[in-house]
């Protein structure tokens, strides 16, 4: 009988990320070890799109998150945006388990890295552990068929952990690879730190 797969990036959390959180944060307990709870991928749709572009957005997500997105509805009526009751709006969806595992391998390991000049993702949390990032161009990722693509697309993608500070948030994605920004005050502290090594 064969073992379940279990995605590499959670094997990497469980043997390596939740023990060197707990050596640099002192844990007693592990339900206290930050980890993340879930990925919502969120995209807007304009007012005016038409039935084949939710579609092609419905579509895209799917295939870049590997489950259907639930559509989001407009409530009421706002005639400046030209938005009626009850309009398609946006679509997102909730990965969570192995699918949000296998999702963030392949954001941090295939997608971003594509990103032409890319100097790393900034480093700032919501101030409740949690991360939020923004892709202008959804044809980053490999399961998206650049020839099919009418309107390129952009998403939201808010990572959920349990993290109770940003510190621990940012700790725990760095761990797991996210490629934060290295800001000026890191860049001379490094800097420093050579010079006194090699002195």
């Amino acid at each position: 009988m064969s073992s379940k797969h279990i995605p590499s990036l959670k094997k990497l959390y469980i043997e390596q990320v939740a023990p060197a959180l707990v050596k640099s944060r002192g844990y007693k307990n592990l339900h206290e070890v930050p980890k993340i709870s879930k990925i919502v991928l969120n995209s807007g749709i304009d007012a005016e799109a038409d039935k084949n572009q939710i579609a092609d957005v419905a579509r895209d997500l799917a295939a870049i998150a590997g489950q259907k997105p639930v559509l989001s509805k407009s409530k009421k009526a706002i005639s400046n945006f030209k938005l009626r009751e009850n309009q398609v709006v946006g679509a997102h969806v909730t990965l969570r388990g192995d699918r949000m595992w296998d999702f963030f391998y392949r954001l941090l390991a295939v997608a971003l890295p594509t990103i032409r000049d890319f100097r790393g993702v900034g480093s700032k949390l919501d101030g409740q552990g949690n991360y939020n990032l923004g892709i202008s161009d959804f044809t980053i990722f490999p399961e998206i068929t650049v020839e099919n693509v009418k309107k390129t697309m952009g998403f939201d993608i808010t990572i959920v952990t349990t993290a109770n500070t940003d510190e621990e948030g940012r700790e725990l994605l760095k761990l797991l690879g996210m490629p934060f920004r290295r800001t000026e005050q890191q860049v001379a502290a490094d800097a420093a730190a050579a010079k006194t090594n090699a002195a």
